[in-house]
């Protein structure tokens, strides 16, 4: 069946844009007939990455998206987004909502951090005046709820889990690991490159003390359910010190800055037929003449912010979480190599996004078992040549598996 879109936890402490984010991301012109996701939980919705479609680079007038959406010649594949109940220091030892943040967040593959850059909002989300409070503190508040989480589930019976790991050969004991953490949306991939990255994987676990057990369980966070800090609410004058002071403090960690009012106050014109635009877009078009005074000096606002910014930054921080932190790439799968379609004839239908790595056997087992089963052999459909099971996918392959059954 074809590949499980990915999970994009929102989270945050509460008043930071989270739920705003949220609506933003979520809240598109175009109707997919096609719903990837038969049911969607009340604080589950459906977004958009967005890369420019293959039909381009081929040469071909128009795609037929079945999966996903294509407008303008910018294909929209969707993911999941579920907004995270707002956290508070100490939610690893249940207070607030904490036992109900963590449940959800077992299910994300990668994490989007909602801060106010602004500092206009205290440790516990109350309003203060910009630049008040440091958001700096809240990126490391939170991160140490969930690391805390890790290491207490970890830590509840390691002594007798070490044990049993001793007895096991490398690869046996990592399987093991990863079983035990499956509950987490932990693949063994992740228990592996913990170990590798920690120096552990050669230590026996008995030997470990707390310090390589807190180690240990901080890198495996980092690797399964990675975080993207998205600076919201830099439209606020004092967002833009905090932001400097940010990226000088957490080297090599992405940082968006963003506006979630401004794109949801976008999505919504457009939605109205008051403007066109294009989620990412550095511009929109006005194209009613039925606008309010009021509604052209905030999208006049905007168009400022736009021209300094390049973007509001939400489908920015939705593009790198999945193309840069998960490392995904887009492939397309067909039936007709020649002329890149599905047996109904559609155009490059489907757009999937699977995981760099991934080969062309695990292609064919994501469109259908069965061609996983009897794959035979896979045609690079660009350059009409035969691959085998091992082909490892470049982002934007349009792919044809040839199969026995």
């Amino acid at each position: 069946m074809p590949p499980t879109p990915p999970l994009i936890g929102i989270i945050g402490k509460t008043n930071v844009g989270k739920s705003t984010f949220f609506a933003a991301a979520t809240l598109i012109t175009v109707k997919i007939e096609n719903r990837p996701f038969v049911t969607i939980e009340p604080n589950v919705g459906i977004g958009y990455v967005r890369r420019r479609c293959v039909h381009i680079e081929l040469g071909l007038p128009k795609c037929n998206p079945v999966n996903s959406l294509c407008i303008n010649g910018e294909r929209f594949i969707p993911v999941k987004l579920m907004d995270v109940a707002g956290l508070v220091r100490g939610a690893h030892k249940g207070r607030g909502l904490g036992n109900k943040f963590l449940d959800d967040l077992r299910q994300a593959d990668v994490l989007l951090h909602i801060i106010d850059i602004a500092g206009s909002t205290d440790e516990e989300g109350r309003p203060v005046k910009p630049g008040t409070y440091d958001p700096l503190k809240d990126v490391v508040d939170i991160e140490n709820e969930i690391d805390e989480w890790f290491f207490s589930i970890l830590s509840k019976d390691w002594p007798k889990l070490a044990r049993t790991l001793d007895t096991l050969p490398l690869g046996e004991a990592i399987d093991l690991l990863a079983q035990r953490l499956s509950g987490l949306s932990i693949r063994r991939v992740h228990v592996a490159e913990a170990l590798r990255v920690t120096k552990l994987e050669h230590v026996k676990p008995s030997a470990w003390r707390e310090e390589e057990l807190r180690l240990f369980t901080r890198k495996l966070r980092e690797i399964s359910k990675p975080i993207l800090i998205v600076a919201n609410k830099i439209d606020i004058p004092e967002g833009e010190e905090n932001l400097k002071r940010l990226v000088k403090e957490l080297k090599g960690r992405v940082i968006v800055p963003t506006s979630s009012e401004y794109e949801l106050a976008l999505r919504r014109a457009a939605k109205a037929g008051l403007i066109k635009y294009m989620p990412g877009n550095p511009k929109f078009e006005v194209v009613s003449d039925k606008l309010t005074k009021a509604q052209m000096r905030a999208l006049e606002i905007i168009d400022s912010f736009l021209k300094k910014w390049g973007s509001t930054g939400v489908q920015e921080a939705l593009n790198k979480a999945v193309f840069n932190l998960l490392d995904m790439i887009v492939v397309y799968p067909v039936e007709d190599h020649m002329r890149y379609t599905d047996t109904k004839g559609n155009v490059l239908p489907d757009a999937y996004l699977v995981r760099k790595g991934t080969t062309a056997r695990e292609l064919a087992y994501m469109v259908h078992t069965d061609l996983g089963k009897g794959f035979i052999y896979a045609i690079d459909a660009k350059t009409k040549r035969r691959v085998g099971e091992k082909y490892v996918l470049k982002d934007n392959d349009v792919i044809k598996i040839v199969s026995a059954m």
